[in-house]
Order: C-alpha cells, then structure tokens, then sequence
C-alpha cells in the first residue's frame, strides 16, 4: 500500500483519538483536529509525502461544508428575521470591521493584512453556537432566534466575500480590483437566479424521483455538487469549487427532501473537514511565536470582550432588555470556521502571510475553548454583571408589542403560546380565564394583539417581564417552554416571594423533572408520555368509536 493510505491513517487514528479527549473536556472537535495537526506538523515534524492530495481532500470538506449551508438556507427565512435582527447585524458587522481593523493597523500590520484581521474577527461560528444553544435548549429562546438570525446574515457576507476573493489574483491594481469585484457580482447575481431557476423548475421533481432509493438520492446529491463545482471553477466562471458547492446546496434546499439528502452527506462532510483542520495545524509556524502570540492574545481579548459588548451596546440601543442583550453577545464571543478559510484562502492567493493564518488560527483556538465556557455561564455571569446593564435600557422595538396595562390579580400565566400552549390558551379562554401569555415570537404576539389577548412579547427569564406579568400575584403559571434554566428561575421567583401561585411545567426527560420538581414545581409534564397515556385511555374505552367523535370535533 502507498504512504497515502498510512498518512491518511495516522491522520485519522490521531484525530479520533484526540476528539474523544476533547469531548470528555466539552470542548469543540475542531480544536482536537487543529491540535492533531500541530501535533503530526510543527510538534512532530512529520513530512507527509501526499500533501497535495491531503490538501485537495481538506478543500472537499469545505465544499461540502458550504454545500450544507446553501441546503439548509431559505431566502424565506430572511423575511422572518425581522429590521431588528438585520440592523443588528448590520451593527455589529460594521462597528466590528472597522475596530477590528483599526486594532490590527495600531499593532503594525499591513493595510491588507489587518483587513483579513478584520474580516476574521467579524464573523461568529455557526457550528459552535448552534451545538451550544441546542445542548442547554436555548435555541428557540428569544435571545437564541437573534443570534442565529445574525449568525445567518453573517454566513450568507462570508459566502459573498469568498466569492470575491476565489475570483482574484495576487497582483491586481485598484482598478483592475473594482473591475474584477463589478464583474463577480455580476456572474456571482446570474449564477444565484439561475440556480433558483433550476431550484424552483427541475431539481425538487428530479431529486424527488431519486428519493425512492437512499443510495441513489445520496450518489445523486454528490455527482451534483461535484458537477456545478467543476462549472463553476472552469476558467470561464472562474470561481472556487468552494463557491460551486454553496450554490449546489442552494439549488436543492427548496427540495422536499434536502433534509435526508443533509443526514447522508454530514459524516461525509465532516470526515473531509477533519482532515481540513489537521492539515491547517500542520501549517502553523511556531518558529516565529514571540511574533504571533502577542496578537494572537490582543484580538481574542477583542472577540470575547469588546465582540459582545458590541453586540449588547446594539441591542440595547434597538429596545432589547438588558438579559437578552448581554446573552446574544456572549453567544457571538468567537470567530468563525469561515475565517479560517478565508485566511487560508488569502495565503493561497498571496495576500496574506503565513504570520497571519498563524494568528487567525490561534485566535480561533482561545475563543473556541473561551467563548463555550462563557455560554455555558452565562446565566451566572449574568447575575454578577447584569445589575449594572440597566443603563443601557431604552424603549424601543422589542418592547412595544405587549398589550399589558393593568396590574393583574388571581389571573393565569401562560408562558408560551406554540402548539401546545395555543392549545391551552384555547381552554383557559372558553373556561373565562383571565390569561397573560408570554411568548417572544413577533408573530404569535401580533395574532394575540389582533384576539384582544393579554400578552408580553419578551423573555420569561428577565425578571421585568416576570415583574410585569404578574407571576407572584397569579393563581396558576403554566409553562409550555422546555428551558429548564428559565423554568427554574420562575419558581425560584415565585419560592421567593412566598407566593401562593400554582405552577405547572414542562420537561423533555426525567432529570429534568426530577429538577423541576426538587426545586418546588407543582406538576411537570412530559408531552410524548402524556401524549401515550392519553391514547392508551382511549384504547381502553372504545377506541374506535372515541377516534372518530374527537376526528369530527377537531377536524
């Protein structure tokens, strides 16, 4: 067997190895990747012999990366965001940008050096905040939908950007840069609407037809991406096969099935981007360290301090109370995957020297390992810091949408108003309850407006919303939202205040409950078990008979 396969082998074994170490720790699998690299490159001073087959096998797993994107991007979901969540990107990108740059130029960086500086510290990772926010629960919480809204604005500039660069050269001068930029909007515009085109005509039909059989769906989905990577970097378009892999995942994401096809090449993916990471350790130079750590600590101090304070100076300029604020900058206290690669790609294209990828790595390294220990605390950093945010505080947007005026007495709490709790909303209003929903959903806050329903658009966890709706004064609180931290400050407010009022919950498994309960909730509930129950009863009474009365009723 060639020296390949053993490379690629020791590659492998190595990051497996330091992965399942990382993952005890918590800490992001990209970093055991990057950290296998040092170890196999400047640590271990191995000379591969297959480097450029390495390298074109990481350069797969960033075309797929970027296929993912485009598959799981609507351009839908930009209506939705809201002018607050883009003007807070837009905020934070800019500001970020500038200071970033002006940071790097006084450390004595060159112009173009410290725009990649810039650039690298701007962006925010996907990966790392989403995996966070699912892990502790908190993805569909308020301060959780504005940080993956930005993380989405934020992706689709990074994606613009790499467009750009995969179509310049090393030596251009500022007039042949303005031409080269006008002409790659234009080509990058044609591909975008005749990638729709085909998105929206063809591809969902064909992709359905293949959907039959998994193992044709997946050979399908993968022929595709390598095909109009191939297109898209011939020296007629002239972009990167990175570029063609977005636009193929973007083509496909109005398909039915672009979630199977994402379950079946995500291991692939993340098999190429393993090997992505290793051979970006492998790259850096530790020679020169006394040059690159005194930037490398100043610009991560940047990310996770001034990034956040950034952020939560924004927010709370655009209304947002000082919790939700102060947990969306914390959320965004790292750099990006994305600013890897496009420092990877600027070195590739000579803009940039080794110096540079070596400090934008290390950069990512602190403020992964940093960035995931601040989410995990936030709550407590909160509590330390957040009395002196009340500053920041102003009327505006996010708070104008709750038609509360009164003070409430013996009234019920509902918190969240999706699903189950539209469900129980329904009850409590046909029983002539006096209901206060709390729900930080814009849309379900407007239909509430337009029922004449009580309702506070905010986040239960902020005490002023909690102060606002009354919570000590209610005779019931039921909660339909599984955000165990938020659910525990609820009763610990209401314990507190030694009020009388009845609180009901709902969990997603038995610690949770076991929680809720020794914390002093009056019920717990647990939908998929209660859901059970209640068909188990109906098959015990006359379940034919019973079906087809409940079918009549809610259909």
């Amino acid at each position: 067997m060639g020296s390949g396969f053993f490379e690629i082998t020791l590659i492998i074994c190595l990051a497996t190895a330091m992965a399942i170490v990382f993952r005890i720790f918590k800490q992001p699998t990209i970093l055991a990747y990057i950290l296998t690299g040092i170890l196999i490159g400047p640590f271990g001073n191995l000379q591969l012999q297959g480097g450029d087959q390495l390298q074109m096998l990481g350069q797969l797993g960033i075309t797929l990366l970027l296929f993912m994107m485009g598959l799981e991007l609507k351009f839908k979901e930009f209506k939705t965001l809201g002018p607050v969540v883009a003007v807070a990107a837009a905020g934070q990108i800019g500001i970020t940008a500038l200071l970033g740059y002006g940071v790097s130029m006084l450390m004595g960086f060159s112009s173009i050096s410290s725009l990649y500086l810039a650039i690298a510290l701007t962006f925010s990772s996907t990966i790392i905040i989403v995996k966070l926010l699912s892990d502790k629960r908190e993805l569909n919480s308020l301060y959780g939908k504005i940080s993956v809204g930005i993380l989405l604005i934020q992706d689709f500039l990074a994606v613009i950007l790499l467009m750009l660069l995969s179509s310049m050269t090393g030596s251009m001068d500022a007039s042949s840069l303005i031409q080269n930029g006008v002409a790659t909007i234009l080509k990058g515009a044609g591909l975008v609407l005749g990638v729709g085109f085909l998105s929206r005509a063809f591809l969902p039909k064909i992709v359905h037809h293949f959907s039959k059989s998994s193992d044709v769906l997946f050979l399908f989905s993968i022929s595709w991406v390598f095909l109009l990577a191939a297109i898209v970097s011939s020296p007629f378009i002239g972009f990167s096969i990175e570029i063609g892999g977005f636009l193929a995942g973007l083509a496909l994401a109005n398909s039915v099935e672009n979630v199977q096809i994402a379950a079946h090449v995500r291991s692939l993916r993340d098999f190429f981007l393993t090997i992505f990471f290793v051979i970006l350790g492998m790259q850096m130079n530790f020679e020169s360290m006394q040059s690159v750590l005194f930037p490398a600590i100043i610009l991560s101090i940047f990310v996770l301090i001034g990034k956040p304070a950034i952020v939560i100076g924004i927010m709370s300029l655009l209304g947002h109370r000082k919790r939700t604020a102060f947990l969306t900058g914390i959320s965004l206290s790292q750099i990006s995957e994305f600013s890897l690669v496009m420092a990877f790609l600027g070195n590739a294209l000579g803009h940039v020297p080794d110096s540079i990828v070596a400090i934008i790595t290390m950069v990512c390294v602190i403020t992964f390992v940093f960035s995931s220990y601040l989410m995990k605390s936030a709550g407590a950093l909160y509590s330390l810091f957040g009395k002196h945010l009340g500053m920041l505080e102003r009327k505006g947007f996010a708070q104008q949408d709750d038609t509360l005026s009164e003070a409430l007495k013996n009234h019920v709490v509902l918190v969240g108003a999706h699903r189950m709790g539209e469900t129980i909303l329904e009850a409590l209003l046909e029983e002539g309850e006096t209901v206060v929903v709390i729900d930080f959903n814009p849309d379900i806050a407007v239909r509430l407006k337009d029922k004449k329903v009580k309702n506070i658009f905010g986040d239960i966890a902020d005490f002023e919303v909690q102060e606002k709706a009354g919570i000590e004064n209610a005779k019931l609180l039921i909660s339909t939202i599984s955000d165990e931290d938020a659910n525990l400050l609820i009763i610990q407010r209401i314990k507190k205040a030694k009020s009388r009022t009845k609180v009901i919950m709902m969990a997603l498994d038995k610690e949770t409950v076991k929680s809720l309960y020794k914390a002093g909730a009056d019920y717990v509930v647990m939908p998929h078990l209660l859901g059970g129950k209640h068909l188990a009863q109906l098959i015990k009474k006359d379940a034919l008979g019973e079906l087809n009365k409940l079918k009549e009723k809610e259909s």
